[in-house]
């Protein structure tokens, strides 16, 4: 038996895994100290009623013999299936209910898409960016190169003509510096794609905070990307569903590249490995994007965007250089006085008992910048912020 070496070259902890374990210490050797969490981005609202109501109801069904529910379909139920691209033609895009998948949250999906790629591939990630992008395919034997997201390109890396690439991810709005593409850029990126005959995997999970109309919220409203894009979205950030797991992947019949359908791939990797998410879930699911729903998860997205503008600008009277907060819920600050990302991660969370979370964990351009995130109730926020001003 021979284990698989390349997970081995991880780094020993995940990035969020360490953050929660020096939290966890902290807190212990200091029990009378407010811990002030505005690094893991996770929600704090609770779920509308219009949520919780649908899925009352649907557990309700499961409990009489008429209603009641067993496997479902592996791509998940028309009904939501239907919802989701209803959500899509509000931005006057046309999505297929065929090419929608149902799961259980954007993370699985991204690591998931991995089994339809060869490990001979080259992919490429914009640096900093979200973990999981990296550690997917260092496990699966990838070369991975990277283009540097900087202060000086507003942390939205672009495409290299001489630079190859078969597996792209791209993240808009990115985590972790809220940095959004344009309709021009992402443009760019397609073309790219094309040009290469390689994939995009678009991960679109914080798109209901974008505030700039003319900032796009799908790949597909870039001409072309149907041809060499997959797209991923979850509801955990839209709606607050990270603790009831709801996300969806959209692959294009039109997708075909080195002669195989990706559509007809994904269709069979979901049919043998993946039993179906939730009915009862779907049914909380389809909520969301009622008439009702979207009132209140919108209220819900700007209520974090408030906490953002807090932030942003207690941030901003220190004098420190941020990015994000704008059309994202997270803040990107470049740490004072030179220190490098964990260095003031722990002198914050010393001196203040404030959690960010370290940019280095992102990928080495992260390096001397934390990402603050905006999921913290709304006292949480008001006490960092008072604080982070004195910065």
């Amino acid at each position: 038996m021979k284990v698989n070496h390349n997970a081995l070259q991880l780094e020993e902890n995940y990035l969020f895994s360490e953050v929660a374990r020096r939290l966890k210490a902290f807190q212990q050797q200091n029990p009378d100290r407010t811990l002030l969490k505005c690094s893991i981005g996770d929600v704090t609202l609770p779920l509308p009623s219009v949520i919780t109501d649908a899925l009352k109801q649907a557990s309700e069904e499961m409990h009489h013999a008429e209603t009641f529910h067993g496997y479902g379909a592996e791509q998940g139920e028309l009904f939501l299936r239907q919802a989701i691209a209803n959500y899509y033609s509000k931005r006057n895009l046309t999505i297929n209910p065929d090419d929608v998948f149902v799961s259980d949250g954007a993370k699985s999906d991204l690591g998931n898409l991995c089994d339809l790629f060869d490990s001979d591939n080259t992919v490429l990630l914009p640096n900093p960016v979200y973990p999981v992008y990296y550690d997917t395919n260092k496990m699966a034997g990838r070369r991975v190169e990277f283009l540097n997201g900087t202060k000086e390109n507003g942390f939205l890396a672009m495409p290299d003509s001489s630079q190859h690439a078969d597996i792209i991810y791209l993240c808009s709005p990115n985590n972790p510096t809220g940095a959004v593409y344009s309709k021009e850029q992402l443009t760019e990126w397609v073309n790219y794609a094309l040009d290469q005959k390689a994939i995009i995997l678009f991960d679109a999970a914080y798109e209901a905070y974008i505030r700039d109309d003319s900032l796009p919220h799908s790949i597909y409203e870039i001409s072309g990307a149907e041809y060499c894009a997959i797209e991923i979205n979850s509801l955990s950030k839209m709606a607050g569903f990270t603790g009831v797991r709801c996300g969806w992947t959209i692959v294009p019949e039109t997708l075909v590249l080195d002669g195989a359908s990706l559509h007809h791939m994904w269709f069979r990797r979901m049919a043998t490995k993946y039993n179906a998410t939730s009915y009862i879930i779907q049914r909380g699911a389809e909520a969301v994007f009622t008439p009702e729903g979207q009132k209140a998860v919108k209220a819900d997205v700007n209520y974090y965007m408030e906490n953002a503008h807090i932030l942003k600008k207690a941030l901003q009277t220190a004098g420190i250089f941020t990015t994000g907060g704008d059309n994202a819920p997270y803040i990107w600050m470049e740490c004072p006085d030179n220190l490098d990302s964990w260095e003031f991660f722990d002198k914050l969370l010393s001196m203040y008992a404030i959690a960010g979370t370290p940019g280095v964990g992102f990928g080495t351009s992260g390096q001397g910048w934390l990402r603050f995130s905006s999921f913290g109730t709304r006292e949480t926020i008001l006490s960092a912020s008072e604080l982070l001003a004195k910065l």
